[in-house]
């Protein structure tokens, strides 16, 4: 039976048998709240496990076919029953289903204040459960040698029984420079993707993310899915204060530099921001301004090698506008065109019936609490990302926060059935989130409930259908902690996922791939050997096979290039032609400390590109004449390579023959310890490059020389600890 849903019949009246489901759904309740920034529902900054950041008196509930339910963490004995949410109250958060369908992981934290005015601090642990089978006894067991005193969000199981999650546990593990703050508002952020072995306790950071990433997925193919805040530009509070200082006035967020990432580093002034280009155009500079600020898909191997956009989809491929760098350079243009374009990408989940194809959710970044429109994407490892396109499932109205004839309200959490259907979590709300109560009493205007979405009418538009559980309301208070906080209403449903065994995905990492395999087969290197003695020193290997060689869809930045006395990539309508003879790298340092609201500086710091200078990385280098920090010379044939620090941010950018940026990456990008990273060209190849030729294929000539000269100073015994 077909059941149509209508759109003033979206609460009632589905069919009975929509109700069905073919197997149990795990999913959280949670005392709902009007705030959304920082939160632990909000589009970044979501890992705050405070009180007030997240309202406790929610549980981890499990609902059955039959349409019964469980409170499994009330079972297992945690929670508070009463109305005070004080010492053991909780909140629970991400829910996973291990590939066995047997048990679950979940994110908690334990504790409320229990008197006005305590202050203690909060934490999200990561917890398993068991019993999940009707009849059985449900147990709950704190996951075994996590990062302890930080915050660990959004678990998921690896295929090789590790657990992978996001984390607030500084990069390098230093205390004093957590938190991380991010590249926008300078708030704590996650650093990235984590792996642990909880029966070992080895820990490894997949991917640093100098302004956090979210909602991590193992996928059918075994790739890691994840939402990555991508905000590589510069300091808004530091250019902020820097007017504030040009003016005669007070700064406004006190923003310094460290001078260095150690611990009791001194406080200096602002050095200058050296990339990406200033956020907003300096007159007569020729350069448009640089913002960048999107919640794009990124994967990597589950050993967190080949860091990378989904299938290399990106500004291009996602969005309808953004400006060409260089407003001086004639063959640059705006992107500018009409076509089913999202904004962000989050709380992705994969279709079980077609392995490959995602349902996602596009929000804006405040005052939704993360909800918005409903889309999905097919995009297999197979598919060229020009060959992906954007598939609304609800109107692009339904992104929006403004009243529109087809706005259905707004959906979080998406998840696809084993019978393919959608289940997602709704709220018929069509604005912003607003407090319809008082501070003291609250009453946020979100009603988010689990509901079937369902294809109702002929041209694909996806509606809301039946609820999967009946309303559940809760009375509870807890300390702000100045005052007593008090709401009596319904629970949210959030963050369902389908309890089902299904196989475990394969493992694979990155691959050699054929030029650079010659380039070591000529140089007569063992690959394994040469990996292992980058792994002994914390290092990675970036390798450029032709900068000249760009995307023919990238047209915002200069596309025709050429390496003096070299490799040239001109099309054939050119105007104006740039000389590139280097590429200079950075590395993200977290030195920028801000001192807003407060006498003393705010713990922790943001990450500032600062120019390659890892000591391991400039020690391994071969030297060149006239080079600085972080420099390379593009050999002739387009090619360029350097050994760099490895689970640190990169970036990078051309240089022409005067030292002015010409083409900047516009991401970071993380490699691992042994990685060797090749990328095809600069802005990599989808089909065509902008002579219309395929992704570069060359033996690199830089990393033969970069080979030559570790056998060179190996054989010198010049590197300490050689590798036999």
């Amino acid at each position: 039976m077909r059941c149509v849903i209508g759109l003033l019949l979206v609460v009632a009246h589905a069919c009975a048998s929509a109700q069905a489901l073919p197997n149990p759904i795990l999913y959280v309740t949670q005392v709902p709240t009007a705030d959304d920034f920082g939160n632990a529902f909000s589009t970044f900054g979501s890992h705050f496990a405070g009180p007030m950041e997240a309202p406790r008196g929610g549980d981890l509930m499990l609902r059955y076919p039959d349409g019964s339910t469980r409170n499994l963490t009330r079972e297992a004995g945690f929670g508070v029953a009463g109305s005070l949410q004080g010492a053991g109250a909780i909140a629970v958060r991400d829910p996973d289903v291990h590939f066995s369908g047997t048990r679950a992981i979940f994110s908690m934290v334990v504790g409320g204040g229990a008197a006005q005015y305590e202050v203690n601090p909060y934490y999200w642990q990561m917890y398993e459960v068991t019993g999940l089978a009707q009849g059985a006894t449900a147990v709950v067991t704190k996951v075994a040698n996590q990062p302890a005193d930080y915050n660990n969000v959004n678990p998921t199981y690896l295929s090789d029984g590790r657990i992978l999650f996001a984390s607030d546990r500084p990069r390098s593990g230093e205390r004093h420079l957590y938190p991380q703050h991010d590249e926008y508002e300078s708030t704590a952020t996650v650093t990235g993707l984590w792996a642990l072995n909880a029966t070992t306790g080895a820990l490894q950071l997949l991917q640093h993310s100098p302004s956090g990433s979210f909602d991590p997925l193992v996928d059918s193919f075994g790739r890691v899915l994840y939402t990555r805040w991508d905000h590589l530009q510069t300091d808004q509070q530091a250019e902020a204060d820097a007017e504030s200082e040009a003016n005669g006035e007070t700064p406004t967020y006190g923003t310094f530099d460290f001078a260095s990432e150690a611990d009791g580093a001194a406080h200096i002034p602002r050095a200058p921001e050296v990339f990406p280009e200033p956020r907003l155009e300096v007159p007569g500079s020729g350069v448009s301004g640089h913002r960048f600020n999107f919640f794009f898909p990124w994967t990597v191997h589950q050993d967190g090698t080949e860091e990378e956009t989904l299938n290399h989809v990106g500004r291009h491929e996602l969005h309808r506008y953004f400006p060409r760098n260089f407003l001086d350079d004639p063959d640059l243009v705006n992107v500018e065109r009409e076509f089913d374009a999202v904004e962000s990408m989050m709380q992705i989940a994969e279709d079980p019936t077609m392995p490959g194809r995602y349902v996602a959710i596009d929000a804006p970044e405040f005052a939704t609490h993360a909800s918005g429109q409903l889309f999905r994407m097919v995009a297999p490892p197979s598919r060229n990302a020009d060959d992906i396109a954007v598939d609304y499932l609800t109107p692009r109205s339904t992104f929006g926060t403004g009243a529109a004839p087809d706005h259905s309200g707004r959906y979080r959490n998406p998840i696809v059935l084993s019978d393919g259907r959608i289940v997602a979590v709704h709220t018929p709300d069509v604005g912003e989130d607003e407090n319809d109560g008082t501070a003291a009493n609250p009453m946020p205007r979100y009603r988010f409930r689990l509901k079937f979405v369902a294809d109702a009418d002929a041209d694909g538009t996806y509606l809301p259908g039946a609820m999967l559980n009946p309303q559940v309301t809760r009375s509870v208070t807890w300390w702000s902690p100045d005052a007593l906080i008090g709401y009596d209403g319904p629970l949210w449903e959030l963050s369902p996922v389908e309890v089902r065994a299904r196989p475990v995905p394969p493992v694979s990492s990155i691959a050699l791939k054929t030029p650079e395999q010659e380039v070591f087969a000529a140089a007569g290197v063992s690959p394994a050997a040469f990996r292992a003695w980058l792994r002994e020193r914390g290092l990675g290997v970036l390798v450029v096979r032709d900068a000249t060689r760009r995307d023919v869809a990238d047209e915002q930045q200069p596309y025709n290039l050429r390496v003096p006395g070299g490799v040239a990539s001109i099309a054939p309508d050119a105007l104006q032609v740039h000389d590139i003879d280097r590429m200079r790298f950075l590395q993200a340092d977290q030195i920028r400390g801000i001192t807003f609201g407060a006498s003393e500086p705010r713990p922790g710091r943001r990450p500032i590109a600062r120019y390659l200078h890892d000591p391991a990385a400039t020690a391994a280098n071969p030297p060149q004449a006239g080079s600085a920090a972080g420099m390379r010379a593009i050999a002739p044939d387009g090619s360029v390579a350097l050994f760099v620090p490895a689970q640190r941010a990169l970036t990078w950018e051309t240089l022409n023959t005067d030292g002015e940026p010409i083409v900047r990456e516009r991401y970071w990008v993380t490699v691992q310890p042994g990685e060797i990273r090749a990328c095809d060209g600069c802005h990599g190849v989808n089909t065509a490059s902008q002579t219309g030729a395929p992704a570069a294929t060359n033996p690199p000539q830089a990393f033969a020389e970069l080979l030559g000269h570790w056998k060179l100073v190996l054989s010198m015994g010049l590197f300490e600890d050689d590798f036999e």
